[in-house]
């Protein structure tokens, strides 16, 4: 056992004993963190800040996976959500903020005429592709990006045990920036694509007129293009990923960071394409639950209010920029590299010679958790991510470049983990 993760470790084992991998959340799980040298529970987060179940406080670049778009405890959301929980959190009938919350999605989305919510974003995505396919009378669904763990997209990845082989016939994969390959499957299933799901954006920026090129399919083809902004909602532009580029999809969902960590989703889109929201069955117990609604209003307000998006683009860049002069100094640009955008910045680990990316990984988280920076790769920015916060962020990373480079130079790194490799899994991208 860790010394200095005892509690968290205690935790885990206990957690083990009713929870499967001792996490609600694959992404938190044991399976990211390794053992004997990460914490594995959080007890509390404040502004960009955490606090784990030993006592030791982190700069936190993950924030709960990018729900945490403002900070933790935001003072402002909190206060609303106080105030509407002194009138009550679930009803027998619809609340104002459901119209509230929808008039300012219509207002801030280019795409959104009407809105319906969920509460994470797998409810979106999953209501989204059975809204086009009762739309479209088709079936088949063209996939690019991670788009959750429900049966029509998770079918068509390694994680597909349990899924029926019917339903994941029905899905189809292409690559970001490779319009080549969505014309080869239109050309395979003609007639047959109900939507085209990608996420505007992950780890690369687009090519000049590949979402355009996507836009021009769906209209020529009659499939409906929606635009899956769990991440990039809320975090790259007010109005997300589809303002920034300029291409409108006829359908969205959102998620994440648009409540600041309360849950809540939602699926926008084209009045003639939600209208037969009418017609299927979307429907949740806790779908018009009115502290997320309070603390999505709020939030939203705040980011107009306030530079909150510029901030995350200005802090996230001197991140990137930091980081890639960091790999070049230490001589690392054959191992590491920076992908993603700077709101959601990712290190990107290349096997070596001598070492899997795993085992590089390993020791970057390793070290990185020892140095009190809470990360798994990414740099998941808020709006409480402070240049002092940066510069602690990049003098860790000097430090451990350093000491990777010298490690591989002599062929030490492996001898110098404190625990077992993490191992090659499912990936989200």
């Amino acid at each position: 056992m860790s010394i200095r993760y005892a509690q968290s470790e205690v935790l885990l084992s206990r957690a083990l004993t009713t929870i499967p991998l001792g996490s609600q959340t694959f992404s938190k799980s044991k399976t990211q963190y390794p053992l004997e040298v990460s914490p594995y529970f959080i007890e509390k987060g404040l502004g960009s800040h955490v606090w784990d179940a030993d006592g030791h406080e982190y700069i936190d670049f993950v924030n709960s996976l990018g729900a945490i778009s403002l900070g933790y405890q935001d003072p402002d959301v909190d206060h609303a959500v106080r105030s509407q929980m002194s009138n009550g959190v679930s009803f027998s009938l619809p609340h104002k903020l459901e119209i509230l919350v929808s008039e300012k999605l219509v207002e801030l989305i280019p795409c959104a005429e009407m809105v319906r919510f969920g509460k994470n974003g797998s409810d979106a995505t999953a209501g989204a592709i059975r809204l086009a396919r009762a739309y479209t009378g088709r079936e088949h669904v063209a996939t690019c990006g991670y788009h959750g763990w429900q049966d029509w997209y998770i079918g068509s990845t390694a994680r597909h045990l349990g899924v029926p082989e019917a339903v994941r016939q029905l899905t189809h994969s292409f690559a970001y920036n490779r319009l080549d390959q969505l014309e080869q499957l239109f050309a395979e299933y003609p007639g047959q694509i109900a939507a085209v799901i990608l996420e505007p954006m992950n780890m690369t920026l687009p090519v000049p007129g590949f979402l355009e090129g996507i836009r021009r399919l769906c209209d020529e083809k009659g499939s409906v293009l929606i635009f899956d902004e769990t991440i990039t909602g809320f975090r790259y532009h007010l109005g997300g990923a589809q303002s920034s580029f300029g291409v409108t999809p006829d359908v969205a969902t959102f998620g994440k960071g648009m409540a600041n960590g309360y849950p809540i989703s939602a699926i926008v889109g084209r009045k003639e394409i939600m209208k037969v929201m009418e017609d299927i069955f979307f429907s949740f117990t806790f779908g018009g639950e009115t502290l997320s609604l309070a603390a999505a209003l709020a939030t939203m307000n705040k980011m107009e209010s306030q530079p909150v998006i510029p901030t995350l683009h200005a802090q996230g860049s001197k991140v990137m920029d930091g980081l890639r002069g960091l790999i070049g100094a230490h001589g690392l640009d054959n191992v590491l590299s920076v992908a993603g955008s700077p709101p959601w910045s990712f290190l990107t680990i290349h096997d070596t010679p001598d070492y899997s990316s795993w085992v590089i990984k390993t020791f970057y988280m390793q070290e990185m958790l020892a140095r009190g920076i809470l990360t798994v790769g990414s740099h998941n920015m808020s709006f409480t991510h402070s240049d002092q916060d940066i510069s602690r962020l990049l003098g860790a990373y000097d430090d451990v470049l350093r000491e990777m480079r010298a490690a591989m130079e002599d062929r030490q790194l492996e001898r110098r983990l404190k625990c077992q490799p993490l191992e090659p899994l499912f990936k989200l991208r």
